[in-house]
């Protein structure tokens, strides 16, 4: 548990309309193309959440989520973004704020999210007279969120601009981010599973407490179904123990993967309890298209 305690675990994940080269960025920084799907290739958008890690010149280490933008894939960006403690808004020179900029920004607000920095990315394809009007027009867009006053990072992944002033900046985040609580239950939401062969199922989330080890038993909630934890991997390396804090794959003997359902929960058997009653404050949103009715269904 002292290994655990000295190394804190910082999860940044992306936000921004699509085709603002958030993707792009993430290679970038780490080499690391989270578009693994061949539909993802074939129309150049992301679909579903990708992943990387990224070691910081300080020795600091952030794993990184990245989201789709397309307003098609809007749930897909909602699995990811809940377990952050960062947020990266991309937002392309060229273009400028658009709908899942906004989008994206009042999910971040909505989900709790406090830490994060603006990255104006495809800053080779405009001049300087075009780049001070998207500043001016981004500043206008954050006054009065949680990124009021953060800096707009200029970068381009083709050229290199900007680069290192990021890293600069990631660094700077991450030592200001506190560490999530190691102590208490393990929650690990499941934001995508899969199956390894000759392994089994793998489930994949963000633990955001407790810790959990290879051989602890195990159950998903809601479905109460029980398992034991065969390995663990974080950032690419096996482990024997996962924490709060860390992206996390866990593989589960005896379940198949049409078992499992994103969104539930793996935790320890007798530590959480279900209910299908609710007590919710709810926002709506000034851009929201349609009033909440009275007696109105909505899904949660």
């Amino acid at each position: 548990m002292g290994e655990l305690m000295d190394h804190k675990r910082v999860i940044l994940g992306t936000a921004g309309h699509v085709d603002h080269g958030k993707t792009t960025l993430v290679k970038a920084l780490t080499g690391t193309d989270t578009d693994r799907l061949i539909e993802e290739k074939k129309r150049g958008i992301t679909i579903e959440l990708g992943f990387a890690h990224l070691d910081l010149p300080d020795g600091q280490s952030l794993g990184i989520i990245d989201v789709p933008g397309h307003e098609r894939f809007i749930k897909n960006m909602v699995a990811g973004v809940a377990g952050i403690d960062l947020v990266a808004l991309v937002i392309a020179a060229d273009e400028g704020v658009m709908p899942q900029t906004r989008e994206h920004l009042d999910i971040c607000r909505l989900l709790g999210v406090k830490q994060g920095l603006v990255i104006m990315t495809k800053t080779d394809m405009v001049d300087d007279e075009w780049r001070e009007l998207v500043v001016d027009d981004i500043r206008k867009f954050l006054h009065g969120t949680f990124l009021d006053e953060v800096p707009i990072i200029p970068v381009s992944a083709t050229t290199g601009e900007g680069i290192e002033e990021l890293l600069q900046e990631l660094m700077r985040l991450a030592a200001e981010t506190v560490a999530r609580p190691i102590a208490g239950p393990f929650r690990l939401p499941v934001d995508r599973a899969f199956v390894m062969k000759g392994f089994g199922s793998v489930v994949t989330g963000t633990t955001l407490s407790g810790s959990v080890n290879v051989g602890d038993q195990v159950e998903l909630l809601p479905a109460g179904l029980a398992s034991r934890v065969r390995g663990i991997q974080t950032y690419d390396s096996i482990r024997e123990t996962a924490a709060a804090g860390e992206r996390t794959a866990v593989n589960l003997q005896g379940l198949e993967k049409s078992q499992i359902v994103r969104g539930e929960i793996l935790v320890h058997p007798d530590t959480v309890q279900t209910t299908s009653m609710i007590d919710i404050f709810y926002n709506h949103l000034p851009g929201a298209s349609n009033p909440l009715k009275p007696r109105s269904k909505m899904m949660v």
